[in-house]
């Protein structure tokens, strides 16, 4: 083990679980195939499927931890518990379906050593389909081309410019964040948002000071689900209904600091509304014509004021 393997910040890594039991196995051993041993494993288990304390005890690594809730907190009250349980310096909380590459914390490391007050270090994804294979979707595509910083390699971004980059496109991915433990502790996760609660986690720090840190390097594979929770809210519209109330108080947020383009962004939110539009025609496709409706006037209501329902 070299001395860059033992250094400090040490990293826990949060995993959220409700779902598949094979591939929260699987993101399982990926963590324990990293790099380096300064890092610890927590599974909250949020469900009641009966195998998986049994899978824990015979895994028998002094570096898992295994917790399971006496009753479901939901996604958003589970991400709490786990900055609940959260004591190193950094944290992961990571999706139960994605995999950790061997590299990712040497990328995490050297992005902070470059970085080191960063709040958030963004490192380079891979996305995967539901069966494991690399895929390009029309979203992430749209996040790597038109919404994420065009500049290559390590980059640190913040204030204004990042609150404008975010809210234009959110090309941020989620699961593969490392965060600092104190500034997302301090703040933790809205229990009254249920699909955006990420970004405005993100929106929070920008606006307390905190920088994100950017690395190119490929060191985690993020899985994208067909029918996601946020993919179903979203046929309902209620994903839509969230973003445009977050949208609307991010707007007066920025107001209020003085950031005027990061306001008018907000107003805006064009990505949104153009997911929104895309999202219509498979709506009426599985029969959902009321819901079609709502995501179609929430494309094209008029900015800065809420769409009728």
């Amino acid at each position: 083990m070299t001395a860059d393997q033992v250094t400090v910040p040490q990293f826990d890594i949060m995993l959220p679980y409700y779902g598949d039991v094979g591939l929260m196995q699987d993101a399982v051993r990926s963590v324990l195939a990293l790099d380096g041993d300064d890092w610890r494993l927590t599974v909250v288990d949020d469900g009641t499927e009966p195998e998986v304390p049994g899978w824990f005890e015979e895994l028998d690594d002094p570096r898992v931890r295994y917790v399971r809730n006496e009753r479901n907190l939901g996604v958003t009250g589970n991400f709490n518990r786990c900055l609940e349980l959260t004591t190193f310096d950094h944290v992961v909380l990571m999706g139960s379906d994605d995999l950790m590459h061997p590299n990712y914390l040497r990328v995490v490391r050297e992005a902070l050593r470059s970085a080191p007050g960063a709040a958030m270090v963004q490192p380079g994804v891979l996305v995967i389909d539901g069966a494991g294979r690399p895929v390009d979707t029309l979203a992430d595509s749209v996040k790597r081309r038109l919404y994420a910083p065009r500049e290559q390699g390590r980059g640190e971004l913040g204030g204004e410019e990042l609150a404008v980059s975010l809210l234009r496109g959110n090309w941020l991915y989620f699961p593969s964040i490392c965060w600092r433990t104190d500034a997302v502790r301090e703040r933790g996760f809205r229990e009254d948002l249920k699909v955006i609660q990420d970004l405005a986690l993100v929106m929070e720090l920008v606006v307390a000071g905190e920088r994100l840190a950017l690395a190119e390097e490929v060191c985690f594979s993020y899985r994208r689900h067909a029918l996601s929770e946020s993919s179903a809210q979203a046929f309902t519209g209620d994903r839509f209904t969230e973003a445009q109330r977050f949208f609307l108080e991010t707007a007066r947020r920025m107001d209020a600091v003085g950031w005027k383009r990061a306001a008018l962004t907000a107003r805006r939110h064009r990505s949104t509304r153009l997911h929104a539009l895309t999202m219509a025609p498979a709506a009426i496709g599985r029969g959902q014509v009321r819901a079609a409706g709502t995501l179609v006037r929430f494309a094209v209501g008029p900015a800065g004021s809420p769409s009728r329902q």
